[in-house]
């Protein structure tokens, strides 16, 4: 349709001065249990500093060894504290008054994260825009420290992005990202912008 405007924002390191995973998770467990985690999973880290396993196979470890076993109710609500206690302060003055500034003009604003989507949802219905993000997988209301969906990163992004609207049915695309999780989402804007708030 003639005249709709989309703006696509990454979240994490566009739109916060640091990243939320490892903040939600010192939210939920505190310094001291993320530091000994961060010990014992140093061997993934590495492999994932050095190339050796994929970004989504690093998270989804990271992810069960904190929060398997934890039920779904508890998560969701560290989630929506997280959300209501901690966001604003992560946030950068500039891209909060850009996203404003799309609102102010009617335009379609999509957060496109490979964060879970459990501590961004609060954010994003407070802010009245739309979320496509990563999703952690559940049994019998249990998280069992995998992930529901594939990892919204890198194609992912794209891929969610066209099963989610068409993008033929919008007249300007504006995409903002900061990493080369972003590049393919970038890449299908008119208006990209890289690291534009820092």
């Amino acid at each position: 349709m003639v005249g709709k405007t989309l703006a696509l924002f990454d979240f994490d390191g566009t739109m916060t001065v640091k990243d939320s995973l490892f903040d939600f998770i010192r939210f939920c467990c505190g310094r001291w249990k993320l530091y000994a985690g961060l010990v014992v999973m140093s061997p993934v880290l590495l492999a994932f500093i050095f190339k050796l396993i994929k970004n989504d196979v690093a998270k989804q470890k990271l992810l069960a060894y904190f929060f398997s076993g934890w039920t779904v109710e508890r998560f969701n609500l560290a989630g929506e504290r997280y959300a209501k206690e901690r966001i604003a302060t992560l946030l950068r003055p500039k891209a909060i008054e850009r996203l404003n500034w799309h609102k102010a003009q009617g335009h379609r604003v999509i957060i496109v994260s490979a964060s879970i989507d459990t501590w961004l949802k609060g954010f994003c219905q407070s802010q009245q825009i739309e979320l496509l993000s990563t999703q952690m997988a559940a049994n019998d209301g249990v998280i069992v420290g995998k992930f529901a969906n594939a990892n919204c990163h890198g194609q992912e992004k794209v891929n969610r992005i066209k099963a989610h609207l068409s993008l033929d049915d919008y007249e300007l695309i504006y995409a903002y990202g900061d990493s080369s999780g972003d590049k393919q989402m970038l890449a299908i804007a008119d208006k990209p912008f890289y690291k534009p708030f820092e």
